[in-house]
């Protein structure tokens, strides 16, 4: 954790001991504002994928025989502490350990939500998110009650509000939310499916940020915008902010029905600038030979220039469809100029599935779901991968370039109130975009506590 997050986490916790008043009893309801909330939750996950064809490989390859069962392991403590009126602090110390299969490389719709590139499968502990969140009452605003969940504090919220939070955190906190893949916790597990796998969102190796959203809250629609820090090396867990070295996005988010059923639509658009090198640049240095720079694309090396840009668009929709089963999609795009330099290398993407609840089958609170993903990258992308150029998660060396299309389907079992069990399965076409290797059949079982 750099200094200054260690600064921010003490500055928070410090306020946590701040007494918001006595708990008081909100009028006409029998609800209590306590001033805390306090959750955990432990994820375990093991996977095991099928050998497939490979006429070659390289640094970044999926292996193409069978790999142990690899093991991954993440525990979070939520916490929440109201503060003065409409505000409050979250603090999640976390701990994580365990690897991804093959490390977590070799298909850009990476395999486990819950592992990223750390190399190390060694537990370890830092502090996940340390944040400040204010509410501004806009108007004479009806209020809302606010459960008591995760990173939220049971108060009542204004209706009509401007909403900052300013700290550590994730950014996809924020954005580019979805009502059914959104969490690998307990949906999906593919990371172009939980997630819009062309937003390269900036975060450190373990997917967190720094910096600042301001949220404009309406009964039917919000909008919201950020600034925040980027890596100072593709996937890295150093952090920085200047004016060479920022990313912004802003969202516009609006309520959706489907005869009496809600959905929602969400408008997405992202800016990120940072040291990146330009990918034709790095098939230069392939050719010239310059190891430095083709360990920059790496993630091993900091370039000593910045001026790496990456401008990116998104659609996500959710939607009820019936009482028990929900659609839900993304389509992302980015410019695919400057190499891919924090969430994966993706740079064109359409993600699309069905969620049905248990309900039919008495088991209301389980929860299956299918989807498909289909990703592809660049054309100066694909020439720097053809050439023989790595990035940090995807390079065979060679490719034969073809989409890499995902299919994947899960069960999510709720055996008691605190725990989950959950069956997954992924079918993966042309892993790493390379037509030359695969396909690939990837099984899952996950354990999930929360409380």
């Amino acid at each position: 954790m750099s200094i200054h997050s260690r600064i921010l986490a003490i500055f928070l916790l410090l306020l946590i001991s701040i007494q918001p008043g006595n708990a008081q009893t909100i009028k006409d309801t029998t609800k209590k504002i306590s001033g805390w909330s306090l959750h955990f939750q432990t994820t375990v996950i093991g996977q095991k994928h099928s050998g497939f064809k490979s006429a070659y490989r390289g640094i970044n390859s999926l292996a193409d025989s069978v790999e142990p069962i690899a093991v991954s392991q993440t525990a979070t403590l939520f916490i929440g502490r109201k503060l003065w009126k409409n505000a409050a602090i979250i603090v999640n110390p976390e701990v994580a350990g365990g690897k991804g299969l093959s490390s977590a490389v070799g298909v850009a719709g990476a395999l486990n939500g819950e592992t990223y590139r750390i190399g190390d499968p060694k537990p370890e502990v830092y502090i996940a998110r340390a944040y400040l969140q204010q509410h501004i009452p806009l108007g004479k605003p009806s209020y809302e009650w606010q459960n008591d969940d995760v990173n939220q504090v049971a108060v009542l919220v204004p209706t009509s509000r401007i909403t900052i939070s300013a700290g550590k955190f994730a950014i996809s906190d924020f954005f580019d939310d979805n009502a059914y893949a959104k969490d690998p916790r307990s949906q999906f597990f593919n990371w172009s499916v939980w997630a819009n796998g062309a937003w390269d969102y900036p975060a450190n190796t373990r997917g967190y940020t720094e910096g600042l959203v301001v949220e404009l809250v309406k009964p039917s629609y919000a909008i919201r915008v950020s600034t925040v820090a980027v890596p100072r090396i593709a996937n890295f867990h150093l952090m920085e902010y200047n004016s060479n070295a920022h990313s912004e996005s802003i969202e516009l988010q609006h309520a959706l029905h489907f005869g009496k059923r809600n959905g929602t639509i969400r408008l997405l658009a992202t800016g990120a600038w940072s040291k990146a090198p330009y990918y034709k640049d790095g098939i230069n240095a392939i050719h010239n030979q310059d190891t430095f720079l083709l360990n920059v694309f790496r993630g091993i090396s900091e370039n000593t220039q910045y001026g790496g840009h990456k401008y990116g668009l998104g659609l996500n929709i959710d939607q009820e469809l019936t009482q028990n089963l929900s659609f839900f999609c993304r389509l992302g795009w980015n410019d695919g100029q400057y190499a891919s330099w924090a969430f994966t290398e993706i740079d064109r993407t359409l993600s699309a599935g069905l969620s049905m609840k248990g309900t039919p089958w008495k088991r209301p609170n389980d929860v299956c779901g299918i989807a498909n993903a289909l990703n592809g990258i660049s054309k100066e992308h694909r020439e720097f991968l053809a050439a023989g150029g790595y990035g940090f998660i995807i390079g065979d060396g060679q490719l034969n370039y073809g989409h890499e299309n995902i299919v994947e389907t899960y069960y999510n079992v709720v055996l008691t109130k605190f725990l989950q069990l959950s069956f997954d399965y992924q079918f993966v076409s042309h892993p790493g975009y390379n037509k030359d290797r695969g396909p690939v059949h990837v099984f899952a079982l996950r354990g999930h506590i929360f409380l």
